[in-house]
């Protein structure tokens, strides 16, 4: 459908209305100019602060070699030193440290998803708006009110495109039926809009930039299924060129008014339809980025529910030595994440690749466990034969009632037959982190602590996290803030 247009996809003349981007150029000043509610300024602190314990934790795991890439790539190109490298001291142009730092913040995967539109949006416009702040050097503390608000404008811009590519009545999202990853191409209009605020740029000049980022969001999903590393640089590339659309946008480059819902426009590319009503509907007064949840174990957000049922057996005795069969039921649309092709989920090549994987993170849930209930080192290194081998006896089906509650919630039934016989059940209806169960404070703070202690000292930890919360740390620069992130000497 169209946004108050002709009956050939295009919209009413530039001046008659406001397009569709104009009007979310309109609601990001508005956040910058006159502040965001109070839950959502009191939100904001807490995502920037999951972003940098998650990069710092990245720099530690070998897994995350498209990190390593990245950062290698990134010191060849050169060029001035405006922005920070969370966790190595590297200083480099913004659109380059951008592209680092959302590699960084999404390679674990464990970073957080707005339901239902199951995007991560936090890992591009975070490290998009540290950037741009760094490199005007805003002096914004970082629970500061311009940060603050570039980054809820951002995400809750990036949440609410991924929304209007949903479709409610079926539960479809199109980005990912076509194998796109909304994330990344949402995300980068997101980054884009956060870093314009912080670059000063004006509603027309905001409205350019998204014009120019429409063109440069990409991503492709295949990696999920069947391997390769660059989804770990999804995030990354959108931050890199929503930092590069704002720059150009302030120096002189402009972008179509309807750039998202015309002819040739962002949904006809990639969803071929939209609903406006998504896009629009409460924007400013009922915020997206609320919606958008924090996960407690660091694999695909589609395994969650069943590693929940896993744990709960293991909580009420279940032996996993005893284990004949199990059957996972999860919605239908995530068994092609999670559970396709069998061959390589059901043996993954890589440790990264076992975040992917229904049965493994099974495996993982009842016999191994750390953190929250699985942790990094549950899917780090050579994958252990007893974990293999348990998770070639899982099975993964559909399940109806976890189709029903998708994608509003993440649910799933485990069925265990032991090898005497007896069968064993539990479901979930959402999984642990998701709407119906949040995570809490103190599981927000020891996600943190697990993740930043793995890169820097514990004295260091704690002025980063009153620093971004704002503890002690007022007045604190985005610069001398993200100092606090370099490796020990």
């Amino acid at each position: 459908m169209t946004a108050g247009g002709g009956t050939d996809g295009t919209t009413a003349a530039p001046g008659d209305q406001p397009t569709l981007s104009a009007r979310l150029a309109r609601f990001a000043v508005d956040c910058r100019d006159h502040g965001v509610p109070d839950a959502v300024r009191a939100d904001i602190p807490g995502r920037v602060l999951d972003i940098l314990g998650l990069a710092l934790a990245a720099h530690a795991d070998p897994g995350a070699d498209a990190a390593a890439a990245a950062l290698r790539s990134v010191r060849r190109w050169g060029g001035i030193g405006e922005a920070t490298v969370i966790g190595s001291g590297d200083r480099l142009p913004a659109p380059a440290a951008a592209l680092v730092n959302g590699v960084l913040a999404h390679s674990l995967d464990f970073d957080d998803t707005h339901l239902p539109s199951v995007l991560h949006p936090s890992a591009s416009v975070v490290p998009a708006a540290l950037a741009a702040a760094e490199a005007v050097e805003t002096g914004a503390a970082a629970g500061g009110a311009a940060l603050v608000a570039a980054v809820a404008a951002g995400i809750e811009i990036t949440n609410r495109l991924g929304m209007a590519g949903y479709l409610p009545a079926t539960g479809v999202n199109v980005f990912f039926e076509r194998g796109q990853h909304a994330t990344s191409i949402c995300g980068t209009i997101g980054a884009a809009v956060a870093a314009g605020l912080l670059y000063g740029l004006d509603d027309v000049g905001i409205g350019h930039a998204i014009g120019i980022a429409a063109s440069m969001g990409a991503g492709i999903l295949e990696a999920n299924r069947t391997g390769g590393s660059v989804k770990q640089a999804h995030c990354g590339w959108a931050a890199h060129a929503g930092v590069s659309a704002a720059v150009l946008a302030a120096d002189g480059l402009t972008g179509p008014p309807t750039v998202l819902e015309g002819r040739f426009g962002f949904f006809t590319a990639h969803t071929g339809d939209f609903t406006a009503d998504a896009l629009l509907r409460g924007l400013g007064t009922d915020w997206e980025v609320l919606r958008t949840v924090y996960k407690p174990y660091p694999s695909n957000h589609f395994t969650h529910p069943g590693v929940d049922c896993a744990l709960a057996l293991r909580a009420g005795g279940l032996d996993p030595a005893d284990v004949a069969e199990i059957e996972l039921g999860v919605a239908a649309p995530v068994l092609r994440t999670i559970a396709e092709p069998t061959a390589e989920k059901t043996r993954p090549r890589s440790a990264y690749h076992a975040k992917f994987s229904g049965p493994y993170t099974i495996a993982a849930a009842l016999l191994g466990g750390g953190g929250l209930g699985l942790s990094l080192d549950d899917f780090a290194g050579e994958l252990p034969a007893d974990r293999l081998a348990l998770a070639a006896r899982v099975r993964c089906v559909a399940d109806p009632r976890a189709s029903e509650l998708f994608p509003r919630a993440f649910a799933a039934v485990l069925r265990v037959r032991t090898r005497g016989g007896a069968l064993l059940e539990h479901r979930v209806d959402s999984s642990r982190g998701g709407p119906q169960h949040p995570l809490s404070a103190a599981d927000l703070a020891t996600k943190f602590q697990l993740n930043a202690e793995r890169a820097v000292p514990p004295a260091q930890i704690a002025a980063l996290r009153d620093a971004v919360l704002g503890a002690t740390g007022a007045g604190v620069t985005p610069s001398a803030l993200l100092a606090l992130t370099a490796p020990a000497r």
